[in-house]
């Protein structure tokens, strides 16, 4: 059950405006993302990024070019312990990239994405600023970046392009699709009649069938997807990408659906808020969490069980640090296949 605050309280944090929510209105997207992350940060995940190449193009565009004093930020994996002894001090080896792997944002629009994470953030926000980083990222190793984004309705595609422009347009095309699921002013946000519902088997059937050539897919959904209870289908989709594709997942967390003593709460599901009676029930919302930790622990195991890396993003204050966590859990999977 995907909640959301009552926004009708004033507090700011929970409302979604695309215009200042992950930037502000005519500013470069990509640009706010170099801002707000320190360089050692950014250093540390472009590397991360590198080491794809040398996994997926086996023997074709990582050749040993020299080595390199070792600077904060730096994958420690690439450490070339013998030169370093030898030298008194860390060396890295560095390689010659000779072929971009190209970035899929395949991202879930579905109604649930309307919601609260647990900080207050709006989860659109913290989905697109996921997606910024990884734009920004590709943009920065000269890699084309292309969009998937969709629900039960309607997925909307657009091709690979390297490029800051293209970048900066599919950034806007999914704030549109995310900001699209609401209606109503700063503060008086409801979730608009007809929000479609999340089809993830929609996206990533869109991504195999549309994107043959071999390439790094972030799906980036919620704590409650993929679900194999609702959309059977995922499941197949799965397999099928993650044997085509490298495939990430970077699920944003969902506010608890019942918070006694939290104040007046609503349900992204519901017409109308959780009636007071419900949400200062404390033996139901035990229930009520049992029950949702029970589903998210399936969720994790269908991801699990197809060798899928995925995290859980919880806001946006630790969500660099979540990604290139996950990132590097990916590289060491890819040498160990590798070897």
């Amino acid at each position: 059950m995907a909640t959301d605050t009552d926004t009708s309280t004033g507090d700011p944090g929970a409302a979604w405006a695309p215009g200042t929510t992950g930037t502000a209105r005519g500013a470069s997207r990509l640009a706010r993302v170099r801002g707000r992350l320190e360089l050692p940060t950014l250093r540390r995940a472009t590397g991360l990024l590198d080491g794809r190449h040398r996994s997926v193009f086996i023997g074709h565009g990582q050749d040993f070019d020299d080595l390199s004093p070792y600077r904060p930020g730096d994958d420690v994996t690439d450490i070339d312990w013998k030169s370093s002894a030898r030298a008194g001090q860390p060396v890295i080896k560095r390689y010659q990239r000779e072929s971009n792997l190209p970035l899929i944002l395949a991202v879930d629009t579905g109604r649930t994405m309307a919601a609260q994470a647990p900080d207050g953030d709006d989860k659109r926000a913290l989905a697109l600023a996921v997606a910024e980083i990884f734009g920004y990222l590709a943009r920065m190793r000269g890699d084309p970046v292309s969009l998937v984004a969709g629900d039960a309705e309607r997925v909307v595609d657009r091709p690979a392009r390297a490029g800051a422009e293209h970048a900066e347009m599919i950034l806007a095309l999914l704030a549109r699709r995310l900001d699209a699921l609401t209606t109503g002013g700063t503060g008086q946000e409801r979730l608009a009649a007809g929000a479609p519902a999340s089809r993830l088997s929609a996206v990533l059937e869109r991504v195999s069938t549309w994107h043959r050539r071999r390439s790094l897919v972030v799906l980036i959904t919620d704590t409650s997807h993929p679900d194999a209870r609702t959309d059977p289908a995922v499941v197949d989709w799965l397999r099928r990408l993650s044997a085509q594709h490298e495939l990430i997942a970077i699920q944003v967390a969902d506010d608890v659906a019942l918070a006694p003593g939290r104040g007046r709460r609503r349900d992204v599901e519901l017409a109308g808020e959780v009636p007071a009676f419900l949400r200062e029930d404390k033996a139901l919302a035990a229930r009520l969490d049992a029950q949702e930790r029970a589903r998210r622990a399936q969720v994790a195991s269908l991801l699990d069980s197809r060798r899928i890396e995925h995290v859980t993003v919880t806001s946006e204050a630790v969500m660099m640090d979540q990604i290139a966590e996950l990132l590097a859990r990916q590289r060491l999977v890819l040498n160990r296949r590798r070897r």
